[in-house]
């Protein structure tokens, strides 16, 4: 009678562990599942771009062009050679493309020429002086439809609506451009005393630092004005490159007073084509 009940015993425990089992077995999938899920993605490294440097000479110069106002002037408007029509400006960008050009930032030129990092075949800086509206709403666009960057040389009393808001500037950042300084006001800087000078030069930096990120490394002289004290002021302040009104290229010998070609309302694409010509050979 004992056995019996023991072997009655040993096929419950049987039974009982089998159905513990199964229920095991059954929640087992769902349960990894679960746990596969709740585990982090694994961080994917992208490579950096391989950099490629120059073997031998990096001093070549490079066409920085001077652009202001993308649009048509109205009647009796001062200095109407600073305009440019946009259709002109589109097609002044589809002759550079055409012609092998490629635009680059003078972040780029800079570390050519300091460190040797290649540049395109035929680079070319592509500037807008002062920060209008006309730097997001035609520039911007006419230089992204050739994957290119421009250079917006900022005067900080113009971000303002009307001229060019902040956003607009970041919209300009987002799409690789460069962010330089044209002082705080736009005044003569040759003009200034020694306080003065510091808050154009040095504040600008500052304060598109702060409001923008960015490193702001190059400046720009309002008017193409300067003297050895404005040009030490600009040194100070840290940046490492200024651009000048005075025509030519841009050379690694005169990285404070760097040349620049002044694009005119009367250009066109004839005559842009041959100041590139005339300049850049």
């Amino acid at each position: 009678m004992r056995s019996r009940l023991l072997l009655a015993l040993l096929v419950l425990l049987a039974l009982l562990g089998g159905i513990a089992a199964a229920y095991i077995l059954a929640r087992g999938p769902e349960h990894h599942a679960r746990s596969v899920r709740a585990a982090p993605a694994p961080v994917r490294k992208h490579p950096q771009p391989r950099v490629i440097r120059v073997r031998g000479p990096h001093n070549r110069p490079v066409p920085i062009l001077m652009y202001h106002v993308l649009g048509i002037p109205r009647t009796n408007a001062p200095y109407p050679e600073l305009f440019v029509k946009p259709a002109d400006l589109g097609g002044q960008m589809r002759w550079l493309s055409a012609h092998g050009y490629h635009a680059v930032t003078l972040g780029q030129v800079f570390r050519y020429w300091r460190d040797g990092v290649a540049l395109p075949k035929r680079p070319v800086v592509v500037s807008f002086d002062d920060g209008y509206l006309s730097d997001y709403a035609v520039a911007l666009p006419a230089l992204r439809r050739f994957g290119w960057a421009g250079v917006l040389n900022l005067v900080v009393a113009n971000v303002v609506p009307g001229d060019i808001t902040a956003w607009q500037v970041r919209q300009l950042i987002k799409a690789g451009w460069e962010i330089d300084a044209h002082t705080i006001s736009h005044v003569d800087l040759t003009g200034l005393d020694a306080t003065r000078l510091q808050h154009e030069v040095a504040g600008s930096r500052v304060q598109l630092r702060h409001m923008f990120g960015q490193p702001v490394d190059f400046f720009c002289y309002p008017a193409g004005r300067y003297d050895a004290q404005v040009v030490a002021a600009v040194r100070a302040a840290g940046y490492v490159g200024a651009t000048t009104v005075n025509p030519g290229l841009g050379r690694p010998s005169q990285p404070y007073t760097l040349d620049r070609i002044r694009i005119d309302y009367s250009d066109g694409v004839s005559g842009f084509a041959a100041k590139m010509l005339r300049f850049d050979h």
